[in-house]
């Protein structure tokens, strides 16, 4: 035997429902003009001008005695418990052996062969790569000690000699000789360099002879020829005492 079908459930009519408005009296809201507004409950005179509120946020200016704290503040900075070396001064060094991407890897920043490369080579002061080292680029002077083998050149006089020989053939009796006519007749010919005449050779003739120096044979000759010395840069020419 099939069941019997089930009948449906008497659905509740609309009117035994109790509507939500119909609940509460219209009497029991409360009116709006009871409510206390957020606005209104402030006066308008208790508000704070604004001038007051920017003059209280700018800061007032530091007084002596703060300044003073803050300039001891800095000064105490400064001390040996706290002393250190200026930022960027001192480097880390150089670790070399630590593979191809730290850049000193494989040989080590050593290169390829040679004695540099080898373990105990001396890398010297005054080692230039092995080309001809400055010692033994400059001149020297030999002689019988230390203090006259190696003259170098700032520590040297420099003067160019005049001698009485040459002033006695390129000069007439009685000439004026100055630098400029030392030059014209080919002697002291190197600019900026002092004249100092020198007594190689004899002189007969009495001459006026300006020069830087005069060694004292050959002031002594040319002024007992009749001429005079003037050392350059004074004003009176120096002569002999009778």
């Amino acid at each position: 035997m099939s069941p019997e079908p089930k009948k449906p459930a008497a659905k509740k009519p609309a009117a035994a429902k109790k509507p939500a408005a119909a609940a509460k009296p219209a009497a029991a809201k409360k009116p709006a003009a009871a409510a206390k507004p957020a606005a209104a409950a402030k006066p308008a005179a208790a508000k704070k001008p604004a001038a007051p509120k920017a003059e209280a946020a700018a800061k007032p200016e530091p007084t002596a005695a703060k300044k003073a704290t803050e300039e001891s503040a800095e000064s105490e900075r400064f001390g040996l418990h706290n002393l250190s070396p200026s930022p960027g001064s001192r480097k880390p060094r150089r670790r070399v052996g630590r593979g191809h991407g730290s850049g000193h890897g494989k040989t080590s920043g050593r290169g390829h062969k040679g004695y540099g490369s080898r373990s105990g080579s001396k890398d010297r002061a005054r080692f230039e790569g092995g080309q001809m080292p400055i010692q033994v680029r400059m001149r020297k002077l030999r002689g019988p000690n230390m203090k006259k083998s190696m003259p170098f050149e700032p520590f040297r006089t420099h003067t160019q000699a005049v001698n009485l020989q040459d002033l006695e053939a390129r000069f007439e009796s009685g000439a004026d000789v100055t630098i400029e006519s030392l030059v014209a007749h080919g002697l002291g010919t190197r600019k900026e360099i002092p004249v100092k005449v020198l007594a190689k050779g004899e002189i007969t003739k009495p001459l006026t002879v300006h020069a830087h120096g005069f060694s004292a044979s050959a002031r002594a000759a040319i002024e007992a020829a009749g001429g005079t010395c003037v050392t350059v840069g004074s004003e009176a020419p120096s002569t002999s005492a009778p």
